[in-house]
């Protein structure tokens, strides 16, 4: 929402969006890793184990009205080298992506069983979205 909101003033007539993801493994919420060493503890952590990817959605539009929804897919990665968490950490896929991994780069080879939408993953649940377009009486051929 913030994010979206963030531009509305300087586009009072358009149609705004905003996302954000998070990835949660029982108690454990992962954002973006700070640094490598981090980046290296959260993949071991995902490694082998279950977890879940959230992405939310504020849809912001002319009048503030606002859609929004989330997505949730669960993720089974299979386990995960040493040398190979330190290698992809080595790279830049990492480091702007939530739980420390990007599913359409490297990291995609890693998952053994995807439940739910691969775009909740990568960071835009688009079933949702375009509920959200719907119930706002939109059509997505109207978005730039």
């Amino acid at each position: 929402m913030e994010k979206a909101r963030s531009l509305q003033s300087r586009y009072p007539r358009r149609w705004i969006l905003g996302a954000d993801t998070l990835v949660v493994q029982g108690r454990r919420i992962y954002g973006k890793p700070r640094n490598r060493v981090q980046a290296e503890e959260i993949l071991r952590s995902l490694s082998a184990k279950p977890h879940s990817v959230f992405t939310g959605f504020a849809l912001v539009g002319p009048g503030r009205k606002v859609f929004s929804g989330v997505g949730e897919s669960r993720v089974y990665f299979r386990r995960l080298g040493k040398d190979e968490i330190r290698d992809y950490t080595r790279s830049a896929e990492p480091y702007d992506k939530a739980g420390g991994y990007d599913i359409r780069g490297t990291a995609g080879a890693w998952v053994r069983r995807l439940e739910g939408d691969f775009f909740t993953v990568m960071g835009l649940p688009l079933p949702e979205l375009l509920a959200a377009f719907a119930r706002a009486g939109l059509q997505t051929a109207q978005f730039k």
